[in-house]
């Protein structure tokens, strides 16, 4: 069973830089589409930024230059570098993981809250 254990959210100043860590465990990480999300209260999760096995990046408008989707394949870890963050960063992140090779499966974090203060 995938488990994704999510770290590096906290508080911050506007223009400030953060790095979540997303450390994947389970399965095949190779097998796996990883990305961000994040979601503030009362609205829908959005996609972020997404990267498949070749290292290969699909980004949200939101992304523009100041976020960065990387990963690890030695650690099963996917990293999200954050930078110029400004208050409406605001939210709480999510990692997944989305299986593309074999049978289809969807696995999500348990969130990591990122707070940008102005």
């Amino acid at each position: 069973q995938v488990q994704l254990v999510e770290s590096g959210g906290g508080l911050v100043q506007a223009g400030g830089s953060l790095r979540l860590s997303c450390v994947f465990s389970g399965d095949i990480f190779t097998d796996y589409r990883m990305g961000w999300y994040r979601q503030a209260p009362g609205k829908q999760r959005e996609l972020v930024a997404t990267i498949n096995r070749y290292s290969t990046t699909n980004d949200a408008d939101v992304v523009q230059v100041r976020f960065t989707i990387s990963r690890d394949g030695d650690k099963k870890t996917v990293y999200f570098q954050m930078k110029s963050l400004k208050p409406e960063d605001t939210d709480v992140y999510y990692c997944n993981a989305e299986r593309i090779l074999g049978v289809k499966a969807t696995c999500w974090g348990q969130g990591t809250k990122v707070t940008v203060s102005s």
